[in-house]
């Protein structure tokens, strides 16, 4: 019996295996993932063939098969310890070897007692996925076993134009695989040499963060280093400097800290149920900071030396420990948006630590050796002795020699500093006598006054109260009193009356007394409010003084003005605060004297720098006071010829004038005069 095929049908079978032919040709195409290949491709074979199902098998270096994807695959197939998978693996085994696609009956076997076979109800179709030289896996696909035998090779002829059309994308897949393999090895090359290039220690783990972050591929690398029994982050990839003080740079190195001194190293994923409290606290402090989606942190071992690999480990001494198992910093990589799998990062990680180890140890132990700053200055500087640098070395030597020889050999003379300010020496500071308010002020800045004349006038609310207080009370006293005593001469009355009135009066006058008593002691304040000159002389007022005093209140003690006497017959001097470090060679130069000897003295003022003026120093107070920013200061009076300087500025002298003196403390050598004060200070300083 036979039947007549519709041509119409057969035109649009073949257009839909020409349409499924193109798609897994632009699939080969792609650049897919092996997972998202294999499952488009299987799913067309499947769905073209009209299959049960099927799978796609890579075949290893070691000839073992490992599914990548399936269909309906029987579950005995995956299960390593049956003797049907056993059966099936040969199966692929044969295919791969002898590279040639088969047509395997249901429940068939072959070979040696039959150990190679299909244990599956289904006709196997099974053809080699080729790459360039060898066979990168097989495809397989579970068929109807009651086809026609030209349908089942039909099925076959299929598959094998299939398998061709993948290999191509299995050629890509190997050629991005060497490509990509070149150029981690690349990288790796770079890495090493960047790593190891510098002994420099902060240069050589800025070196590991910024080209381990390229290596790995994560998004940051850190470097932290031990310092004493804490670690502390040294190195951030892409950043010139670690801001120390910011918090995910302390939860950082704090983290850092706990893992090397667990000695294991820690990956986080999200999961932190395994870890040891005290890392998991720390963890997620960081993480809530940082947001980081993975994090790794390796503690770095200093590497055993090759002395130590070769001894016995029966003689090392235990009681030194083993050197290679010190702790000398820790790795910490981080993915915050990248999220490269685990099997890319372990190896990358692997190779960035082992350099790192080794990189950080030997800069480590170069820049620990005795006096290493000095030997590397010595070594930059060996170009001076060189015989085309020489010539200018000899010119320079002999330069700062004569210079040397020029600032201790040539006398100059020795003086020292000191700022100061000119005052009239009668002089008289204005004290607050009573604390109130300001409510007048009687002169204005530079104005003369006389002796007694009103100064200031206070108010105080509370002695105007108490004053009225009392006054009142004394009324009211007064007028007791007045009444009692006119009761006291009343006709009738009894003596009991009588003695009774006398002693109501002998009270009021006792009260009274102590009343007048308060409002003369209150007058006697009241007077205190009024403060008047205590000489003739001139006022010094403070700058803008009405808006800093006037109805201000001011207490007890404080001096709000000051009186100085500016007429003729009235000395002037200058009163220097000396910073007490400078008074020890004036004291030096003192006690070499004999006799009477008086210190000289040159000065400038303020307003006319352009002219020297002479004095002698008169008085030497013999404590010291503190004075704002100077700190202790030795308080020196100056005499000056008052006459002779009011002269030459046409009498433009006023109180407060500025002045800088020199107090001339005989000889000394130039480079002492002019570096005295940096000499002093690094003997109390660097000395002491």
């Amino acid at each position: 019996m036979s039947s007549e095929m519709n041509p119409q049908a057969v035109e649009q079978t073949k257009q839909q295996i020409r349409g499924l032919v193109s798609e897994i040709a632009q699939l080969a195409k792609s650049g897919m993932s092996p997972d998202e290949f294999y499952a488009a491709f299987m799913q067309k074979i499947v769905s073209a063939l009209a299959a049960a199902g099927g799978a796609v098998w890579s075949i290893s270096d070691e000839g073992v098969a490992k599914v990548a994807y399936q269909i309906n695959i029987e579950s005995n197939l995956l299960d390593d310890s049956s003797e049907d998978a056993a059966r099936h693996a040969k199966l692929l085994h044969y295919i791969a070897h002898t590279n040639e696609p088969q047509l395997i009956p249901p429940n068939s076997g072959f070979g040696e007692d039959g150990t190679i076979g299909n244990p599956t109800p289904h006709l196997l179709v099974l053809a080699p996925l080729q790459g360039d030289d060898q066979v990168e896996g097989v495809v397989e696909v579970f068929q109807r076993p009651n086809s026609q035998p030209a349908t089942q090779r039909g099925y076959l002829r299929f598959l094998v134009q299939m398998c061709e059309l993948a290999s191509e994308w299995v050629k890509g897949q190997k050629l991005k695989h060497f490509s990509d393999r070149h150029s981690l090895w690349a990288q790796a090359d770079q890495f090493s040499r960047t790593a190891h290039h510098n002994l420099d220690l902060r240069e050589t783990v800025y070196s590991i963060a910024n080209e381990g972050r390229r290596m790995i591929g994560c998004d940051r690398v850190c470097v932290a280093l031990r310092r004493g029994q804490k670690c502390r982050v040294e190195a951030v990839s892409g950043q010139d400097t670690v801001e120390t003080r910011s918090n995910a740079v302390t939860l950082l190195g704090k983290l850092a800290t706990r893992v090397m001194r667990s000695g294991e190293p820690l990956w986080y994923d999200g999961d932190t149920e395994d870890l040891p409290p005290q890392i998991e606290e720390v963890l997620d402090e960081y993480i809530d900071e940082s947001y980081t989606k993975t994090l790794v942190v390796l503690p770095l071992k200093r590497p055993e030396t090759r002395a130590e690999a070769a001894q016995d480990p029966s003689e090392r001494d235990p009681t030194e420990g083993s050197k290679h198992e010190e702790f000398i910093g820790a790795l910490i990589v981080e993915q915050i948006e990248t999220n490269l799998p685990r099997s890319i990062l372990d190896p990358r990680i692997d190779l960035v630590y082992e350099h790192s180890c080794r990189a950080v140890a030997n800069s480590m132990e170069h820049n620990n050796l005795f006096l290493m700053p000095i030997w590397r200055a010595i070594g930059r500087a060996a170009w001076i002795i060189r015989v085309r640098a020489l010539p200018k070395t000899i010119a320079i030597v002999s330069a700062v020699i004569a210079v040397l020889l020029m600032f201790t050999l040539i006398p100059v003379d020795f003086s020292v500093e000191s700022e100061g300010i000119i005052q009239p020496i009668d002089r008289h500071d204005i004290f607050v006598t009573a604390n109130g308010i300001v409510s007048e002020l009687s002169v204005i800045d530079q104005q003369h006054v006389g002796k007694g004349d009103k100064l200031l006038l206070l108010e105080d609310p509370d002695l105007q109260i108490e004053k009225q207080r009392v006054s009142g009370q004394l009324e009211e006293t007064k007028k007791q009193l007045s009444n009692a005593r006119r009761a006291q001469f009343q006709i009738g009355l009894s003596p009991a009356d009588k003695i009774r009135v006398s002693g109501q009066v002998q009270q009021l006058s006792l009260r009274r007394n102590s009343l007048q008593a308060e409002m003369a002691i209150i007058a006697k304040k009241e007077a205190l409010l009024e403060i008047r000159s205590p000489c003739d002389g001139q006022v010094i007022l403070q700058w803008d003084i009405e808006k800093t005093l006037l109805h201000r209140p001011v207490a007890l003690g404080q001096i709000v003005m000051t009186v100085v006497q500016t007429d003729e017959g009235h000395d002037w001097e200058i009163e220097l605060a000396m910073p007490e470090r400078r008074f020890g060679s004036v004291a030096k130069y003192m006690s070499g004297q004999q006799g009477d000897s008086v210190l000289k003295v040159e000065f400038v003022l303020a307003m006319n720098p352009e002219e020297i003026f002479t004095g002698t120093v008169r008085k030497i107070r013999p404590t010291t006071q503190v004075a704002g920013e100077d700190g202790p200061v030795v308080m020196i009076l100056v005499d000056f010829d008052h006459d002779e300087l009011s002269a030459r500025l046409d009498g433009k002298l006023r109180p407060g004038t500025t002045v800088t003196c020199d107090i001339h403390c005989g000889e000394s050598s130039l480079g002492y005069s002019w570096f005295h004060e940096a000499i002093q200070w690094v003997q109390y300083h660097l000395l002491f």
